[in-house]
């Protein structure tokens, strides 16, 4: 069965740009009220006012009159977006307040309606938006019942003709020319409308109306395209107060990573590296940037890095927002499995890396590399915050262990013995170098022990001498 919840945010041109109800916010669009909070209603602003109107009702009170601003909205609208996308993946955005989400495909996910309406008002709730809901087999039904608290879902079980009777036909704004001309014929609501025969209304109205009405009814298709992905992530949590020590943050740092993980299982996606964002009550940003080694979607990862992150943060302003943001997002692969790690070890070991780097610094850890060398002990070296060239066939025969300078190599009646009886087993790899100051060389190979260990040696070719130079791990 179809069913579609319309979330509409009627107050989201003044809570994209400020929430505070500390003093009077207004938003103005061509000199007129568009939106106030509680604290300018309670002056006597309302929406409609001209600017001259609001500033004497201000008086001497703190106030902000700001402009409205389309772009904040639809980023807002876009947040909203990526998180309900973890409960439906069918939806989109109607109007410029809206989302219409199809949610009768995914109710025995959440295992009922009042269970999934809840996971919605809770997450509205910690993202500090106001909402009106609708509730209907269809996206036009949905956002007319959004203007009578009709989303409840016991409303459900009523005929949808009824629960839309007692809308007014202001709301039908797209046709102002018709629903004028009804109005002075004496129909005034959506029921009064809807009792008179179709074909009587289509000719009175005209095709475009009916077939709107068709759509609102569900006797005509409503197609809308579906919300598409993007290429970052963001989110928001406002606290509602001021927040002045690291561990207010924390509850909300679960909840917005919670958000994200899920929006990187939905997709398939990962990241190694997010950003959170201070909103200070004085409106400042302050970017924290959290990385890890290996690309993953487990939130409590990222909540352990984010924790080692604040442990030296000291909030020299209070804060009223969070921000959670990912911009470099890749394609889902499936994590590698250390060979050697206990059963029992939950944790990978790159965990170690990260905690490691974000505690200390990118330039605290640092990983073995090749450079373009001939002499071994010249080949390899450390590099901050770079991970060894795995596919370079120059190291692809050599130790990770070398000896801070190669040892002689005992050699009895043509045998080498090094803790035992050494036997060659690969090579020689002939390398030839500095020849324009002290000419070197080799002939490398690779031995085994008796124990079975494996040892890198060489033999001199110019003091026709044995060295061991490494040892394979």
């Amino acid at each position: 069965m179809s069913l579609w919840l319309c979330l509409r945010f009627h107050q989201l041109p003044l809570q994209c740009l400020n929430r505070s109800e500390t003093e009077a916010v207004v938003v103005l669009a061509k000199q007129r009220v568009l939106r106030a909070n509680d604290y300018a209603a309670g002056l006597g602003i309302r929406e409609g006012m001209g600017t001259s109107t609001v500033r004497a009702l201000l008086g001497d009170e703190p106030a902000q009159l700001l402009e409205r601003d389309t772009g904040a909205e639809e980023r807002c609208l876009q947040q909203l977006c990526c998180w309900a996308y973890g409960i439906t993946p069918s939806l989109h955005t109607h109007r410029e307040d809206c989302l219409q989400l199809e949610i009768g495909s995914c109710l025995a996910l959440f295992r009922g309606l009042d269970t999934l309406l809840a996971e919605v008002s809770n997450g509205i709730a910690s993202r500090g938006f106001q909402v009106e809901y609708g509730l209907a087999a269809t996206p036009a039904a949905a956002w007319l019942l959004s203007f009578n608290g009709s989303g409840q879902s016991r409303d459900c079980e009523r005929p949808l003709q009824e629960r839309l009777a007692p809308l007014p036909l202001a709301l039908l704004s797209d046709f102002s020319t018709t629903v004028d001309s009804l109005r002075r014929a004496g129909l005034h609501t959506l029921g009064d409308i809807l009792k008179l025969p179709p074909a009587a209304l289509a000719r009175r109205c005209g095709a475009r109306f009916s077939h709107y009405l068709q759509q609102v009814l569900g006797q005509r298709e409503d197609i809308h395209p579906d919300y598409r992905l993007p290429a970052t992530f963001s989110d928001e949590y406002w606290f509602g107060y001021e927040v002045r020590g690291n561990e207010e943050l924390f509850p909300a740092i679960q909840l917005l990573l919670q958000s994200l993980c899920r929006f990187l299982r939905n997709t398939q996606l990962q990241t190694t590296e997010i950003v959170w964002q201070l909103i200070g009550i004085d409106h400042s940003l302050k970017d924290i940037c959290v990385r890890s080694t290996s690309s993953h979607s487990d939130w409590e990862n990222w909540y352990q890095l984010t924790r080692i992150r604040l442990e030296r943060l000291e909030l020299k302003v209070g804060v009223e927002g969070l921000a959670l943001l990912c911009r470099q997002l890749s394609s889902g692969q499936l994590e590698n499995i250390d060979l050697f790690s206990p059963r029992k070890q939950r944790e990978p070991l790159a965990s170690l890396l990260d905690r490691l780097r974000n505690r200390l610094g990118l330039q605290a850890v640092k990983k073995v590399g090749c450079r373009d060398e001939h002499l071994p002990e010249f080949a390899v070296h450390t590099c901050p915050d770079r991970p060894a060239d795995e596919g370079d066939g120059h190291c692809a025969q050599r130790p990770f262990w070398l000896m801070p300078r190669p040892q002689d190599l005992p050699e009895r009646q043509q045998q080498l013995y090094w803790q035992g009886r050494l036997e060659l087993i690969y090579g020689p790899e002939r390398i030839e170098d500095n020849w324009w100051q002290q000419p070197v060389s080799r002939d490398y190979y690779i031995a085994r022990g008796e124990a079975g260990q494996h040892y890198w040696v060489f033999r001199d070719r110019l003091a026709r001498r044995w060295y061991i130079h490494g040892i394979f791990a």
